[in-house]
């Protein structure tokens, strides 16, 4: 017996705003292979083809099964009163529903959880609920919106099992959501490695070396803290370039805080870019620098690792459970961050070691393995409430998993 899934997201590569989309795509691309899996999501561009199956809830039906050819990444389409829209979602999704046939609910982080209860209540099938972020790694543990960590807290309560990306997620969420240990399974992200071409020679600027800053313009990523460690960098090495690839609500104030440091002759803002411009970044990059105050996993470290760029990472990210050739600094430490930076700049043996072994580390990490884990998650669901056909059915559903 084939087990079926229904996936519940809020956006999918190559159309998102962050790393949700990305992870998102490579988690269905692999599960498919075995899996029958449904992705609804609100909005789709329905002009590409598509060989999975994916349903926009606002927009188009679903999208024809046949080969699909991504372009570059968009911003995702503005959404008046996300609370309204969400609750819209679940509504919609329930509806959605009742046309498909599934064994498992996979919801992806808060803004699907609503759809994924509503549903379960419904049907009675299992729940999982997959969190890539929670309310205090956007937040930075301040500010935390009551409304958003009451869907997590309750969403994550009424799952029949929990996918965090990493242990220190699972860790945030054990300490603030009072979810059991035993009720939550790790599975870390991956890496798209044929979206990036194999890595020229050893590319160290001597001149003008590049230092790269890829993600969110958000509290959340920490960039203030690299604008400041770049100022540090600038005072020994007054020819590099820093480069901020990305938007998000900070971004006036970084280009403020720029100016008041007296670096911004020094500093790139680009904005919003594609993929593929990202790559190109990634490609002539020094070092990536990832100095994130919290971040459940961090793919941008894996991708600069692939493209053939060393990495300086944040101890408080998953992805550094994963990558033993990283530079690892608390995000705090400004003066740590600086010299990590100018170390990587200053010896050649140094950059070569951690792009190549650095590189091995990305690699070992696909979305086929975590489709794997996954799938092995799927198995801890109590067998009982994972098919209501009957006993013989439920173990030949757990026969086609392994």
């Amino acid at each position: 017996m084939t087990p079926r899934i229904l996936m519940l997201g809020w956006e999918l590569s190559p159309h998102h705003s962050g790393g949700l989309g990305v992870a998102c795509r490579g988690l269905l691309s692999a599960l498919s292979k075995s899996f029958s899996v449904t992705f609804i999501l609100p909005f789709f561009p329905n002009n590409r083809k598509e060989s999975l199956r994916i349903i926009s809830a606002f927009s188009s039906p679903v999208t024809p099964p046949s080969a699909y050819l991504p372009s570059h990444a968009a911003p995702l389409p503005a959404l008046n009163s996300l609370f309204s829209r969400v609750r819209e979602f679940a509504k919609r999704v329930s509806e959605l529903a009742e046309n498909e046939s599934f064994d498992i609910i996979h919801a992806h982080d808060w803004l699907t959880l609503e759809a994924g209860m509503r549903i379960k209540r419904e049907t009675g099938k299992p729940l999982v609920a997959h969190i890539h972020a929670t309310e205090f790694d956007r937040t930075g543990g301040t500010g935390v919106n009551s409304h958003v960590y009451a869907i997590e807290q309750q969403g994550m309560q009424e799952a029949d099992l929990v996918i965090a990306v990493s242990n220190y997620t699972k860790q945030l969420i054990v300490k603030h959501y009072g979810i059991p240990p035993k009720n939550i399974t790790v599975v870390h992200n991956a890496v798209e490695v044929k979206s990036f071409p194999q890595p020229d020679s050893l590319r160290i600027a001597e001149h003008s070396p590049l230092v790269a800053f890829v993600g969110r313009l958000t509290l959340q990523k920490g960039v203030d803290y690299f604008l400041r460690a770049a100022q540090r960098v600038l005072e020994f090495y007054p020819n590099t370039m820093f480069v901020i690839a990305g938007t998000g609500d900070m971004e006036l104030q970084l280009v403020r805080q720029a100016i008041d440091l007296g670096i911004s002759q020094r500093v790139i803002f680009t904005g919003f870019l594609s993929n593929e411009e990202i790559r190109s970044i990634m490609e002539v990059a020094t070092v990536t620098v990832m100095p994130s105050v919290s971040e459940p996993f961090g793919i941008v470290p894996l991708e600069s690792l692939v493209a053939g760029t060393p990495v300086i990472i944040s101890k408080q990210s998953g992805v550094s459970e994963v990558l033993a050739h990283a530079l690892k600094v608390d995000f705090w430490d400004v003066e740590e961050i600086a010299h990590n930076i100018m170390s990587v700049l200053s010896y050649p043996a140094l950059h070569k070691e951690l792009a190549q072994n650095g590189r091995k580390n990305a690699l070992a990490r696909t979305w086929n393995n975590a489709a794997q884990d996954c799938i092995n998650a799927y198995h801890s669901i109590n067998i009982e409430h994972m098919l209501s056909e009957g006993r013989s059915q439920a173990q030949a559903f757990y026969g086609g998993l392994f």
